[in-house]
């Protein structure tokens, strides 16, 4: 595991602290309990990665308020959907817009400290729409996965940067044990490279890999990134280019390339509408 640098280091330094506060508020019988009450996962990876025709790309449209080097993406995020702020974040609504306009799949920050998500905002979700979910979180503990089943997620982050390999085989074996797709997440050549011979383990349809095109450490972004690395990648198809993409263009040009899956977030998010910035990404006209 390489040594994480500047936020990334103080996240993860956080998160510890904040996983050990949640063991001690549930037990892991009363977690395994909800698990077993929770409906069956829905299967994120074939909604990614199955592509109608040659021309159709996925997208994994992510639902953020906030991020460590942008600050609140939109003013009104600030607050939550309520009496007393009408025009607030709903992450139900945000939902229904990407559905209606092409999404593959969302992506649900759940981070509250850094980027002021919820883990409740799944079941908002799962509730307003058919799409699976991915639980986007810094996670660094197995118990992570079980909190991440039991709140409904469909899928789960791993970051390549934030674990070992030994944390990683014990984690994409629980995973699948659970039903959970894992999106294993690098940016560094060198993690790529670490991480290559286990891609796909236990089982191929429950495993993509994402090529993060943000620096963790400097926060910089470059959708090339994900063409830098993709020599190295063995199975495209189950590439995510994630950070960075902002226009039909990018889309387009990762999939000429053979990259048809793609994470966007903060593009969206920033518009008044995402879902019609969903439309435009896809070069489709907005539904109402």
């Amino acid at each position: 595991m390489l040594p994480m640098l500047g936020v990334l280091k103080d996240i993860i330094e956080h998160k510890r602290a904040e996983v050990a506060a949640a063991k001690a508020r549930t037990s892991f019988s009363e977690l395994e309990g909800l698990v077993a009450q929770a409906e069956p996962a829905r299967n994120f990876f074939a909604a990614v990665t199955q592509h109608p025709d040659a021309f159709h790309s996925s997208v994994i449209a992510e639902i953020k308020r906030k991020s460590p080097s942008a600050g609140w993406i939109r003013p009104e995020y600030e607050h939550l959907l309520g009496p007393d702020h009408p025009g607030g974040f709903d992450p139900a609504a945000v939902a229904r817009r990407y559905h209606g306009n092409g999404a593959a799949a969302i992506s649900c920050l759940t981070d509250e400290k850094f980027f002021a998500g919820d883990l409740r905002f799944i079941e908002r979700i799962k509730e307003a729409v058919p799409l699976p979910v991915l639980r986007k979180d810094f996670i660094i503990d197995p118990w992570q996965l079980w909190e991440s089943r039991a709140a409904g997620a469909d899928a789960v982050l791993l970051i390549g940067e934030c674990l070992t390999i030994a944390e990683m085989m014990d984690m994409f074996i629980l995973a699948q044990r659970l039903g959970l797709t894992v999106l294993l997440e690098v940016h560094d050549v060198e993690t790529l490279l670490r991480v290559r011979p286990h891609v796909g383990f236990p089982h191929p349809a429950y495993f993509l890999l994402g090529i993060n095109n943000r620096d963790l450490g400097a926060q910089k972004v470059d959708v090339n990134h994900t063409l830098r690395l993709l020599d190295m990648v063995d199975d495209p198809g189950v590439l995510v280019s994630e950070s960075g993409i902002r226009s039909s263009k990018d889309v387009n040009w990762l999939r000429h390339h053979g990259v048809r899956i793609v994470l966007v977030g903060e593009h969206l998010m920033r518009a008044e509408d995402p879902g019609a910035a969903l439309a435009a990404l896809l070069g489709r006209p907005p539904l109402s």
